[in-house]
């Protein structure tokens, strides 16, 4: 995909019948495993927050996920006292296409949560959450890999990230599948040596690769816990092992090629502009792959400022909210260090 104006935009009814919607944002944002939801007036103090379970549509349905999501956003505007808000700034887990932000937002107006809606893919909420102003690009690499990047103007930038279809590469799933690979290959004879094929049976109490595959396949293990071996994998290649060490290097490649598609796409490649980190895997902070990144991006965009976030993503999707509603910068500054953005 080329550069992209914002989907998922809409207006909604709601709010007490005799006051109208209260000039604040309620802010959401809903990953796989929880949701974070807080209310924000327009200076940027905190009402109300909430937490509540992942938001899963694909899993259980568009109707099933908003009914999980309602009851936290209930539960967040009782605490403020309000009945409904200026804007919901909701940025959802598997909102991957503008097609699927505009379905979601149809569906969070119908909940008369707020009176504007907009609704985007989780991953701006990083990127808003780590930069100073609704500018620069996030990479995100979690359970997968997912890169966004927008501009003030309302321009972005974005990948389908739909998996290896999209031709998405690493992520903790994609980096345990690797390892797995090249273990196999290394016991059976197939492939160059490498310690991941004693370290990732080893994880789990288990003598060699056949184990770990006859385990793995009959389901002796959860396919869920696969997500453990990424770990290992960077502990592996810390070790020096030559093969997991390649493996770590192909993800640096991988996060800057993004990065710098997407700052491409918005003419920022010859400006500073903030290229920010977030997600299990780069939060971990893993010295081989901080050292790749870093290296790689300063030769491919030198005048790019790199950061980890490390300020909770439900603050990115409460800034987005204030942007839309014209909040003035000391607004923001208290909301970001209410959070510790």
């Amino acid at each position: 995909m080329g550069v992209n104006e914002p989907g998922g935009h809409d207006r909604a009814g709601g709010g007490s019948a005799t006051t109208g919607p209260a000039p604040a944002v309620l802010a959401v944002d809903a990953g796989n495993s929880k949701t974070d939801v807080a209310v924000v007036d327009a200076e940027g103090s905190v009402l109300a927050t909430a937490r509540g379970d992942g938001f899963q549509p694909p899993r259980t349905g568009v109707a099933a996920a908003l009914d999980g999501l309602d009851d936290t956003v209930r539960q967040a505007l009782r605490a403020a006292g309000l009945r409904s808000v200026t804007h919901v700034s909701a940025c959802l887990a598997n909102a991957d296409l503008p097609v699927e932000e505009a379905e979601l937002a149809a569906a969070v107006r119908a909940r008369g949560w707020g009176r504007t809606v907009e609704v985007r893919n989780d991953t701006f909420a990083i990127l808003r959450a780590g930069a100073d102003e609704p500018r620069g690009v996030a990479v995100v690499c979690g359970a997968g890999i997912n890169c966004v990047g927008m501009v003030p103007d309302g321009r972005t930038a974005r990948f389908p990230a739909v998996g290896r279809i999209s031709g998405d590469w690493g992520g903790g799933a994609g980096l345990a599948e690797e390892a797995l690979w090249f273990a196999a290959r290394a016991e059976d004879g197939r492939g160059e040596p490498t310690e991941l094929a004693r370290t990732l049976p080893g994880h789990f109490g288990l003598p060699s690769m056949y184990a770990l595959i006859e385990a793995l396949h009959l389901g002796r293990i959860a396919a869920g816990r696969r997500h453990e071996l990424a770990p290992v994998l960077f502990s592996t290649a810390a070790a020096g092992d030559a093969v997991a060490c390649a493996v770590v290097d192909r993800l640096a490649h991988e996060v800057v090629l993004m990065a710098t598609v997407a700052l491409g796409r918005l003419g920022l490649l010859g400006e500073q502009a903030p290229v920010v980190l977030g997600g299990s895997v780069l939060a971990a902070r893993h010295p081989r792959l901080d050292d790749g990144i870093a290296e790689s991006l300063a030769v491919r965009a030198p005048k790019a400022v790199l950061s980890v976030v490390t300020a909770p993503p439900v603050l990115g999707a409460a800034l987005l909210g204030l942007d839309r509603l014209g909040a003035q910068s000391w607004a923001q500054a208290r909301l970001q260090s209410r959070y510790g953005g």
